[in-house]
């Protein structure tokens, strides 16, 4: 009687493992590219996110700014510098006083708890500075309405989506 073989040869041996060595090559190149892809969504997701945190600040300091408190001083075809009070306030301060500013194309928000008297500012302003980004044009036009504290405010970035918004002042007498 014959017994029947119960292993593999050399051969077979070889061949399965340069069949897996090359499926695990092409599971490796597939991980690879779907960590490059994942490392541009995430770039892309954060420029997002950073914009649209932009959009809420500006949107909810001219919302709930205290009622005719706005200044807009036209500095230009492209920029004005905006003074106003505040409820909305990102550094933690008690209805602040706030102001919007560009300087050399680059847009910046100040806050304090001392009122913005005049621009350009003094020295001795005491003011947190935030970078908003660089700039083509920050306008903000006052509505011509008498009964309303309407204000359309327009930001043209350079890198980024333009903002363009329509805001009612809420904290109307």
């Amino acid at each position: 009687m014959m017994r029947a073989k119960r292993g593999f040869t050399l051969l077979e041996l070889l061949i399965s493992i340069s069949i897996l060595s090359i499926m695990m090559i092409f599971l490796y190149e597939g991980y690879a590219q779907l960590n490059k892809s994942n490392a541009v969504y995430k770039d892309e997701l954060r420029k997002i996110q950073t914009q649209q945190i932009k959009k809420r600040v500006i949107f909810l300091d001219f919302s709930l700014a205290l009622a005719n408190s706005v200044k807009s001083m036209n500095q230009g075809k492209k920029e004005d510098v905006v003074f106003f009070q505040s409820t909305n306030s990102i550094h933690k301060r008690y209805n602040p006083y706030l102001a919007y500013i560009v300087k050399e194309s680059k847009l910046y928000r100040l806050e304090s708890s001392k009122e913005f008297k005049e621009y350009p500012l003094s020295r001795d302003t005491e003011a947190v500075v935030d970078y908003l980004g660089d700039v083509e044009s920050f306008r903000v036009y006052k509505s011509s309405n008498e009964n309303k504290e309407l204000y359309l405010i327009h930001i043209d970035f350079k890198d980024e989506e333009d903002v363009l918004f329509k805001v009612k002042v809420l904290n109307e007498k």
